[in-house]
């Protein structure tokens, strides 16, 4: 993989990231609970801390890193809905937009790694893939609880 293969890959983890953050910034404030309202600022502030730890990656090899992220035009694929979403406070409809969201991550991140990376950029890829991972599981979890209890009532 050229140099330039591996900054555009980087550059496409940016702007899944920037999405990421956007759309986990609005589920917080779309949603009531101070559980959920935390834990979308915190995963929100990961996805912050992403973008900058792909973009110094990014310089490292002589690139530029993406700075805008898809989040200036129409947000990416899996956050296309949080909006509508939070605009209901549907906490139910939240957290799927969320996981939706997470599931265009773990895909990106995925196709990363089925890459030759150069190994200390692997493991800055699969450290973040594994805490995207982990949020992906934290939401679904939670969307499923938010389900049954809708389906309840």
């Amino acid at each position: 993989m050229s140099n330039d293969d591996v900054i555009s890959r980087l550059n496409g983890l940016i702007e899944t990231c920037r999405d990421g953050q956007e759309g986990f910034k609005q589920a917080a404030e779309g949603v009531d609970r101070d559980d959920l309202k935390t834990l979308f600022y915190e995963f929100s502030q990961e996805r912050a801390s992403f973008v900058g730890e792909l973009q110094d990656v990014v310089r490292g090899l002589g690139g530029d890193p993406e700075n805008t992220g898809s989040i200036t035009g129409a947000m990416h694929r899996g956050w296309i809905n949080i909006k509508s979403a939070v605009t209901g406070r549907d906490e139910a409809a939240i957290l799927n937009e969320c996981e939706r969201g997470e599931d265009v991550a773990k895909d990106q991140y995925s196709s990363a790694l089925e890459q030759p990376l150069p190994e200390v950029i692997r493991q800055v890829v699969q450290n973040q893939y594994t805490k995207v991972l982990h949020a992906h599981d934290r939401i679904k979890a939670l969307r499923d609880v938010a389900n049954a209890k809708k389906a309840a009532n």
